[in-house]
């Protein structure tokens, strides 16, 4: 009797352990604990060694929204020196960006828990290139990367124009995780172009096999004229409007670094596939509320790490430099419209889209705000524009018929701008007392225009932008 209870103690003991019964067992071990991470680097090391040739190199980075495989290699070596230079951010919106790469958003770097990045980068912002001279002053920058545990006084120091800093750091958490420039004012850094993403996969790589990887990063961008009237091939430069930035009231909000970013080149997909999206918002000041319309997130890991793991939701909101890896099906065949729900964000340019078209074909998306012509290089124009396009697109076309309101196109031409400023201003009163306003109403439904609340210098950029239309510019 004795040996049969030892027999089947030992075989209960057994079994427990094998099923992570006991506090030695693996299912047990904590990933996080502190004697699984790598804590030790070297310390950075600041040189006159500056590089020349690419901004950019290592197999581990990425430079458009379609994400490669991950390089399997276990030491991941990547040079990222900062640029001055001008980007377009919109249609004819020439920017006196500064740049990890000589890009906005930098170069994404791919990697996997445990692996070790070596960091090497040359402040390059003194070099001379075509255009730009004129434009920015070069000045000290540094590097600040989310994904690491180190010392930021060691390894996120500021360097001169011509330095270059190298360190390492070894990757401890899965996730997707902002880079950007630390020096201050750290505000108008990010707020130029200095942030990227290091999209980091767990050691044993996702739960789910998708058909599609692609990343997708809001940014805000707050801009003006050049004061100086300075131009960039022959079009106004625009540069940072610090009192827009201090305010947090951004002229352009964009996926990927551009205004309406991935509608001309979208994302593909084909129906019944499944997608991935790695997305970040870096801000820096503003939330943003990820929708992709037509589908349902089945799979949302908050912070790219799948330890956080949401099912069926319809958006994800994403505080300044928060992150989330969103999982879909393509249910059938279309273009699915990727915006921020903050439809205020969406109409300054937080709209792309995954089609299973590789060319998208004209149509109608009322108010998430596909760009309706090409951008006027006059900045009060221009601003005319984009406040249509926000505002106006889900009741007026240009050129393209009636909706719930007339086609605008020619209209400067049927109507004089004292009587388009006053029907701007006040619709209401007009159509109490003026018989063109009254037989308008009639004419579309009697569905009435709404008061806008446009002041004397809004209601002057919509003028500005239906002369510019009228003068054959679509």
């Amino acid at each position: 009797m004795i040996i049969k209870i030892a027999i089947r103690f030992t075989l209960m003991l057994s079994v427990c352990m094998l099923y992570a019964c006991g506090p030695s067992s693996k299912k047990n071990v904590d990933p996080y604990d502190v004697s699984h991470i790598e804590l030790n680097s070297p310390p950075a090391k600041i040189s006159m060694d500056r590089h020349t040739g690419p901004f950019a190199v290592g197999a581990a980075l990425n430079f458009n929204a379609e994400l490669k495989p991950l390089d399997p290699s276990p030491i991941k070596n990547v040079q990222l020196d900062t640029t001055h230079k001008v980007v377009e951010i919109a249609p004819g919106i020439q920017f006196s960006a500064w740049t990890f790469g000589d890009q906005v958003p930098g170069p994404a770097i791919r990697a996997r828990v445990g692996d070790k990045i070596h960091f090497s980068m040359t402040n390059r912002s003194d070099e001379t290139l075509p255009g730009i001279s004129m434009a920015m002053a070069p000045m000290m920058h540094s590097m600040d990367f989310h994904a690491a545990m180190v010392s930021p006084q060691d390894k996120y120091r500021s360097i001169a124009p011509g330095q270059t800093i190298d360190f390492e750091f070894t990757l401890n958490y899965p996730g997707i995780f902002m880079y950007h420039c630390g020096t201050p004012m750290i505000l108008e850094h990010i707020a130029s172009g200095m942030y990227g993403a290091v999209v980091v996969e767990p050691k044993s790589g996702y739960p789910t096999k998708v058909d599609h990887e692609y990343l997708v990063i809001q940014s805000e961008f707050y801009v003006k004229p050049d004061p100086a009237g300075k131009k960039f091939n022959g079009a106004p430069l625009y540069v940072l409007d610090a009192d827009r930035l201090k305010a947090s009231q951004p002229t352009h909000t964009v996926f990927n670094g551009k205004h309406n970013g991935m509608v001309k080149q979208p994302l593909l997909a084909k129906p019944g596939e499944r997608v991935r999206l790695f997305v970040l918002n870096v801000g820096p000041s503003k939330t943003s509320s990820f929708h992709v319309v037509g589908t349902i997130f089945d799979r949302v890991w908050l912070e790219g790490n799948p330890d956080n793991q949401m099912r069926g939701m319809q958006t994800v909101l994403l505080g300044s430099s928060n992150s989330a890896i969103v999982e879909m099906v393509i249910p059938e065949a279309g273009s699915y419209i990727m915006v921020d729900h903050h439809f205020a964000n969406a109409s300054q340019g937080a709209i792309g889209l995954i089609s299973t078209l590789s060319q998208t074909k004209p149509v109608d998306l009322e108010h998430h705000n596909m760009e309706a012509s090409a951008m006027p290089q006059d900045p009060s124009t221009a601003q005319g524009k984009m406040a249509f396009e926000s505002k106006c697109l889900a009741c007026h076309s240009i050129g393209e018929g009636k909706k719930l309101g007339p086609d605008l196109a020619g209209v400067t031409l049927r109507r004089s701008d004292a009587w388009l400023s006053q029907w701007l201003a006040t619709p209401e009163k007009m159509l109490q007392t003026d018989a063109a306003a009254k037989a308008m109403l009639k004419e579309y439904n009697n569905i009435a225009m709404p008061n806008q609340g446009l002041n004397k210098n809004e209601i002057a950029q919509y003028l500005a932008y239906f002369h510019w239309i009228d003068r054959g510019k679509k």
